[in-house]
Formats: structure tokens, sequence, C-alpha cells
């Protein structure tokens, strides 16, 4: 059964907004107002959503969330922005928040940006929310349909009779029923291909249509672009995908799936290259891989 795949983190955060505002800033008694416009002169993100809220102890404020599906080193940089922007363009102090989906090391992830030229400092503190961090079970007990659809990442959400609990809210709920399309994509991390296209029954085709799917695709493409930009453009579109190739392969197999680098690497047919891509997401084993290689 085929769904529709575009489910944007604005829409995620709409389906319960005072209870996502809570727990974000484990502010008891904040109250969410308008989702505001975050697109600035010069910057415009759909991972952004900036929410109007207010509380007795601290008034009037915004709450930037700004959702990522991997950390990058620049996040830092890029809140303190962010917050400047906002706070700037709606006159308000701003709380921001880095939620970060996907695990992609040990090392500890820093909670401000800070700068020092000439004595003349720079600070902004921000929260960070991992999610392979957070308990599985606040996804139902708050509730929180917005966390929903990473259940299978959450902590303790990797069980396939977790994932299929999660899976009858959407189910039992036409106004929840596009966040399967999420819910099938995050699950296909931790379970096989085959298991997620029984329990769910979708079409795993549409994986390619989701966001969250794109937005891999374009991260490793940009990345490997970015490293050959001064070889001209033929070799900038291998370097990305190459690169894109790589960042699945880690995330579906771990440093299995990286030990196949060596051998794509030698390949130079991009229409090859991609259909290596988009075998990789559907593939259930590393063996399957090989055969295509």
């Amino acid at each position: 059964m085929t769904k529709p795949a575009d489910v944007s983190t604005k829409k995620l955060i709409s389906l319960a907004p005072n209870n996502w505002v809570r727990w974000v800033t484990q502010i008891p008694d904040i109250v969410a107002g308008e989702i505001l416009n975050s697109e600035f002169q010069w910057i415009s993100r759909e991972s952004d959503v900036l929410i109007r809220v207010s509380s007795p102890q601290h008034g009037e404020f915004l709450l930037l969330n700004e959702l990522q599906l991997r950390y990058k080193s620049q996040m830092p940089r890029r809140m303190r922005a962010y917050a400047a922007l906002a706070e700037e363009k709606y006159n308000l102090p701003t709380y921001p928040v880095l939620i970060n989906i996907l695990k992609t090391g040990n090392n500890e992830i820093p909670t401000s940006f800070t700068s020092n030229i000439a004595g003349l400092r720079a600070i902004q503190d921000y929260r960070v929310i991992n999610l392979w961090e957070i308990d599985v079970n606040i996804a139902f007990q708050q509730p929180l349909p917005s966390l929903l659809p990473f259940v299978p990442i959450l902590k303790g959400g990797e069980n396939e009779s977790i994932i299929r609990e999660a899976l009858q809210i959407p189910r039992a709920d036409e106004q929840l029923n596009q966040l399967e399309t999420v819910l099938a994509f995050f699950a296909t991390f931790v379970l096989e291909n085959t298991l997620v296209q029984e329990i769910m029954r979708w079409d795993m085709s549409v994986l390619r249509e989701s966001p969250w799917y794109q937005e891999i695709l374009r991260e490793g493409e940009a990345r490997g672009e970015a490293r050959g930009e001064e070889r001209g453009k033929a070799s900038g579109e291998l370097r990305g995908i190459l690169s894109a190739i790589e960042i699945n392969l880690e995330l579906k197999f771990s440093d299995r799936g990286l030990q196949l680098m060596p051998e794509i690497n030698q390949i130079q047919d991009l229409e090859r290259l991609k259909t290596i891509l988009r075998n990789i997401v559907t593939a259930n084993t590393i063996e399957e891989l090989q055969q295509i290689l």
C-alpha cells in the first residue's frame, strides 16, 4: 500500500505542538503559539521550525527547532546564526534546540558556539537532543506523535514488537496516517527490508520519494561535489555519488558496508554508481550488494 511520503518537520511538530515544546524545553507550563516563517533574507531551510511560545515564568519567546539527520561540525555556528536572525526578525529572545536523528560517532556533541577575537566574545548556548538517547516509551506515554516516526531509532525502539505497536497508532488515526511512511523509512535501519515490507504493507520504492531519503542523497552529493570542485563538474558529480554511497553503506551496514568502498571507488560509470546507491537502501544483506557489484 503506497502512501504519501512527504511529511515535513513542520508537519510532525504541528501534530501536537504543546507536547512538543514542553518536551524539547522541559518547561512544563509552556504553551505553543503560531508556527512562524523561518525564512530569512538569504537563508531558508526545511529542517528549521520556528514557534512563538510563552510561559508564565519566561514570558513570550521563540523556540527554534533544528532537526538534523546527522550532526555536522558546522552546526554550532549555524545555531548561533539562526538564533540571531530569528531574534532580529521577530524582536523576541530565542531558545534554540538542535535535534540529531541518527548517531554518527561517539564524540560528544557541543551545546554552545563560542568565539573570541581580540577579546570580543560571541557565545550562543543551545539545547541538544540526540534521539538515540531518548527512551522509546516517551513517544507512547506523553503522548508525542511527533516522535512516532523515529521509534525504530529511539533507545529500545529497534525491537520488532515495539515498531508494530508504534505502527498501530497512525493506522488508527486518519490525521496521523502519513507518519507510516517515515516510520517505515527509519525501520529499515534496524529491520530487514523484507520484514518492513511485510509488517507495513508498503512499496519500498516510496522510500526514494521521502524527503528524509532525499536529504541523505543531497548531503552526500554536496559533500562530494565540494571535494571535487576544482576538478570540474563531472568529477564533482562522481565524487558526490561516491560520498552518498559511503554514507548510506555506513548507516545501513556499519563497518561491513564500508569494506565495499575500495571496490566501489574503482567504478567510473555514473549510472552504475547511481544504481548501486539506490540498491543500498533496499538491500537486506551485504551479499545482495556484492551481487550487484
